[in-house]
């Protein structure tokens, strides 16, 4: 492999999650020095975990999805997935439970088309449904995704102008309303439709061109990575490593310098307390946008003004519980979803727009402990996500039910629901080990603006260009990596925003990855 020499010879990159550690390997590998300021005493973001009593959490990602994204990035080092992680394919894929049906739904690893057929879509409308997701995941994986569209040439793409009249009727019509053409079956919408929420935002706002998503968990399955993400944070870690960035935790960015419409460093406080100062020709943030423009850059630097944050849409916030649970839990598969039948309902209390009803919820709960060894012997361990609005005036979680009123009630709920749905009547006495997170502990532990739980939504006003740029317009040297920014929410958006500072570095304007361009 060739090393490519920059022009810009030292890097500083804030923030230790996926995208953060990704960039600072991906810059150290072009020829930069690197050095990494993470503020927390452990690396990985959300991406995080916690361990008591034998039971081991993790409270960020859990769906391992996109694989040819994770290939890529560890082919660009010269390894692979093969060789860093062990993958474990999970069947079934997930478990769905609707209100009001005693009978769940499994989509099995294989034969899943017949699984969706036996709801009532007919073979043509199914085949046709994911044959365009197929061919538009495709279309995103090989050219939008990978673009920092800084070039008009972006847009003059052949691959994008073939489909152009496609693609804008993808993005004008929402997704619930592409899915309703396909199938009547309310359940069938849910399935179709629920991967809204992991791009921060409901089927009526997201734009269709998201069907894609169904490409991934029906037609290409759903891993499991042994270690869970944590295992996945420690690959991307060693790529960093191997490259020799330096990684500094316990080092908050205080403040990034800029002379003349330069970066010229960052301010940061070390483990003593101490403020100390790295020069650098390039910073890149992969920290919360809003934390970045509001905190860390001053006044003239800054590309947006605090009006105009108050038209972004923040995205969904959450209540997480992690749970020990006593005996097993054969009812729970390793990912389950609980959907409800108004769930449009849920959606418009999350973006604000009618007030809280209450339980029941529609939640995920990942169970683990059915893949991995992360609890003691005879117990299970539950991790459940409970979407809500982002307000930080929710409160903050904690132990054994002593969080924030509002936190523990919505965790209560949950276990009570869960309980109900799935016939695991005993399942609250059965809780041993109990921690909940809210919406305070996302905009304390992390910076996340209003406390949301993933990162701005994915509507049609900030999604692809329209979302963060990668280049500071006002700042030169100045780049933003993570799921505020281009392409956006996941892990391997995040992988994908370090490739995409990779190419703004350089001057790269191509619409493919660095891969498929020019190999290091």
């Amino acid at each position: 492999m060739r090393r490519r020499r920059s022009a810009a010879r030292r890097a500083v990159v804030i923030g230790g999650g996926f995208s953060g550690l990704a960039t600072a390997a991906l810059l150290a590998r072009d020829g930069l020095e690197v050095t990494l300021l993470e503020a927390r005493d452990q690396l990985g973001g959300r991406a995080a975990e916690w361990t008591q009593d034998g039971f081991r959490f993790e409270t960020g990602p859990s769906w391992y999805l996109m694989p040819e994204v994770f290939e890529h990035f560890f082919r660009l080092f010269g390894t692979t997935v093969e060789q860093e992680l062990t993958l474990q394919e999970l069947d079934p894929a997930y478990r769905v439970f609707f209100e009001g049906r005693r009978e769940a739904f499994d989509l099995p690893a294989h034969r899943s088309r017949a699984a969706l057929l036996s709801l009532g879509i007919s073979p043509e409308a199914l085949d046709d449904y994911l044959s365009s997701a197929a061919e538009t995941y495709d279309l995103a994986t090989q050219r939008l995704l990978y673009s920092t569209f800084s070039s008009v040439r972006a847009f003059l793409d052949p691959a994008l102008l073939k489909r152009l009249p496609r693609l804008l009727r993808l993005l004008a019509e929402p997704l619930d309303r592409f899915i309703a053409r396909h199938t009547s079956d309310d359940r069938l919408q849910k399935i179709l439709g629920y991967p809204a929420v992991f791009l921060g935002t409901s089927p009526s706002e997201a734009p269709s061109l998201y069907h894609l998503m169904s490409h991934l968990d029906i037609t290409q399955g759903v891993l499991y990575p042994q270690g869970g993400f944590s295992a996945v944070v420690r690959a991307v870690t060693r790529m960093a490593e191997r490259q020799g960035v330096t990684l500094r935790t316990n080092s908050r960015a205080q403040h990034i310098t800029t002379s003349r419409g330069r970066t010229t460093g960052v301010h940061y406080t070390d483990e003593q307390g101490t403020r100390q100062f790295l020069s650098a020709d390039v910073v890149v943030s992969s920290a919360d946008m809003h934390v970045t423009e509001t905190r860390l850059l001053s006044s003239q630097d800054r590309a947006r003004s605090e009006r105009s944050w108050d038209r972004k849409d923040p995205g969904p916030s959450a209540v997480l519980a992690l749970l020990g649970v006593r005996g097993d839990l054969p009812e729970l598969a390793h990912h389950t979803l609980l959907f409800t039948d108004d769930w449009q309902q849920g959606f418009d209390e999350i973006a604000g727009k009618t007030p809280p009803a209450g339980p029941p919820r529609s939640i995920y709960v990942c169970r683990p402990s059915a893949s991995d060894d992360v609890a003691p012997s005879g117990h299970e361990n539950l991790f459940v996500l409970v979407p809500l609005r982002a307000d930080t005036s929710l409160g903050s979680g904690g132990r054994d039910g002593g969080g924030d009123e509002t936190v523990e009630r919505v965790v209560d709920e949950s276990i009570q629901q869960i309980a109900q749905w799935a016939d695991i009547p005993d399942l609250a006495e059965r809780v041993v080990l109990r921690r909940s997170v809210g919406p305070e502990d996302f905009a304390h532990e992390f910076g996340a603006w209003q406390g949301g739980a993933l990162g701005p939504a994915h509507t049609l006003r900030q999604s692809a260009f329209f979302r963060g740029p990668i280049a500071s317009p006002k700042v030169t040297g100045l780049f933003y990596a993570g799921s505020t920014t281009m392409p956006g929410i996941g892990v391997p958006m995040c992988l994908i925003s370090a490739e995409l500072v990779l190419k703004s570095v350089r001057g790269d304007n191509g619409t493919g990855p660095v891969e498929a361009l020019r190999a290091i």
